[in-house]
């Protein structure tokens, strides 16, 4: 009879570890197992999806654009870009912190530039770019590296990376100030109800590494005292660039996989991290590449995740498309 128990134990135990496995592939929110690499070198940041052009991402070279078939070629030389977005009418609209302005490509092809100073202050380097339903346009400012040629400051003095709007007249608008140490990828909901900030300061041992949600006005302001944190990425490297599916959930980019301690650990590794709507950490895919920076949906049914990670490029299938302005 003990024999003949254990064996039982053994086999209801090995099914229940089968059973659990199988339904947690049923609760991810990725329809693939593992990621697949679709370019080796190039894409540094800022995947945005365009479904005739295809993917669009800033690099080495300037913008890149990986067309519908596959084939990979230059879209804009040298542009310096990070962020990129199109917007509700299919216009590129671009962070450039080389030029220290964000920037849209007109249907035309023509440059037009959006913000470059504030109070008469240039920006430190446009970081990442979002827009709320009416067309407003929210991006980060960060520093990082030298800060000698900082220009933003505060009525005190004291330096600013900031959060800013631009509304449709054109004016510009300083949404955060220093409620966030060093804010990195943005996001509005498409409700227009909240944003996502993420909070990354990589370069100072003990920086922020949060990821941080504030209620948005009806003007386009916040209210500053609903900041909530969603999650806190510890001494490790912290959140990027983010996206939003249909159902709700934010997938953000995030993590390191090799330690740089003091300053970096890689206690969470590397990937693209997922949110519920209330905030809660319900699943991970991990991306074997640092420095996973930025991800965005794609595809015909918009259930492809790219992700950009070191310069290489890749993508997994979920089971939810995207909650993009574009296309609609």
């Amino acid at each position: 009879m003990t024999i003949r128990f254990a064996v039982l134990c053994v086999v209801v135990c090995t099914i229940l570890m089968v059973w659990a496995d199988f339904s947690k592939a049923d609760d991810s929110v990725f329809a693939d197992a593992k990621p697949t690499m679709v370019l080796e070198e190039g894409a540094g940041e800022g995947p945005a999806w365009d479904p005739k052009l295809g993917l669009l991402f800033s690099g080495h070279l300037g913008i890149t654009r990986l067309d519908l078939e596959g084939k990979v070629t230059v879209f804009r030389e040298m542009a310096g870009t990070n962020g990129l977005l199109f917007d509700a009418r299919g216009r590129l609209l671009s962070c450039v912190p080389v030029q220290r302005h964000v920037s849209r490509t007109e249907p035309d092809g023509s440059l037009v530039v959006l913000a470059e100073k504030f109070d008469g202050m240039r920006f430190n380097q446009p970081n990442d770019i979002t827009v709320d339903s009416k067309g407003r346009i929210y991006f980060s400012d960060p520093k990082y590296g030298p800060r000698t040629n900082m220009e933003m400051l505060d009525e005190d003095g004291k330096q600013v990376e900031g959060v800013y709007r631009i509304d449709l007249d054109g004016k510009v608008s300083r949404v955060i100030t220093h409620e966030a140490d060093r804010p990195n990828g943005v996001f509005v909901t498409p409700d227009d109800k909240w944003l996502y900030v993420a909070d990354n300061n990589n370069n100072d041992r003990g920086g922020a590494r949060k990821l941080w949600r504030f209620r948005l006005k009806k003007n386009g302001d916040l209210k500053l005292k609903s900041r909530k944190l969603i999650f806190d990425w510890g001494d490790g490297r912290g959140p990027d660039g983010m996206v939003l599916d249909a159902a709700g959930r934010l997938y953000v980019a995030g993590g390191l996989n090799k330690s740089r301690a003091p300053i970096e650990t890689n206690k969470l590794l590397g990937g693209v991290y997922v949110f519920s709507a209330d905030g809660k950490k319900i699943d991970f895919v991990h991306i074997p590449r640092d420095e996973v920076t930025n991800c965005t949906f794609g595809g015909p049914d918009l259930k492809t995740l790219y992700v950009t990670a070191g310069g290489t490029l890749w993508s997994i299938r979920t089971k939810t498309a995207g909650a993009t302005p574009w296309p609609k």
